[in-house]
């Protein structure tokens, strides 16, 4: 199968700054995250060229009441991602294979006797166990069927309030990248402003 994208991006992910700091020194690496509500299954997640809102994110980890990440102090690193083979949710091809996944894992719950899982928390969809869960079943049945595995996962996101009334832009639309190829991360960078300068966010 031929890649959605051979090209290289730019991603931006949140956390905290001892972390970030033990990233870019070389003694950390980014973990794949692991669970089941994430929108686009197991991986380590980016933000598309969009290191502010990488920092947002960041800032809402920490503020959160329940927060599986410690942070303290949120900062931004920022990686080259080569895409590779990429199960690419702006193309139409990708689409329709979810699409069929979804189709495959719905069969077998029903033969099982299971329930789905279902997406939940606002408008947004927040906590997505049912897209996590689709991702996982296509990856897993092209495991089985020996196809060449995705490295990365890519998808675009309408989120946040709308700008104006019968908008249809959001206050926090982005392209969210998840990793499952640790060799797709092809360096880690401190983000630069356009001063040449270590990035500060406001």
């Amino acid at each position: 199968m031929d890649s959605a994208s051979t090209s290289f991006v730019l991603g931006y992910h949140g956390c905290d700054r001892d972390i970030a700091e033990r990233i870019l020194s070389g003694k950390q690496y980014l973990g794949q995250s692991h669970n089941d509500y994430d929108w686009l299954g197991d991986g380590i997640y980016f933000w598309e060229h969009n290191a502010r809102r990488a920092f947002e994110f960041a800032l809402e980890l920490r503020d959160r009441k329940t927060r599986s990440r410690n942070i303290k102090r949120p900062a931004v690193v920022g990686a080259i991602v080569d895409l590779g083979v990429c199960l690419n949710l702006l193309d139409s091809r990708f689409i329709e294979m979810v699409r069929n996944a979804h189709r495959n894992l719905e069969k077998l719950a029903i033969a099982s006797g299971a329930e789905m899982p279902q997406n939940t928390k606002g408008d947004d969809l927040l906590l997505r166990p049912l897209d996590c869960a689709v991702i996982r079943h296509l990856h897993n049945t092209r495991e089985d069927e020996e196809e060449e595995p995705f490295d990365t996962v890519r998808a675009a996101f309408v989120e946040g309030e709308r700008l104006y009334p019968n908008a249809g832009f959001a206050a926090k639309n982005h392209i969210q990248i998840c990793v499952r190829n640790h060799a797709s991360i092809k360096g880690y960078f401190r983000p630069l402003g356009e001063d040449g300068r270590p990035m500060k966010f406001q």
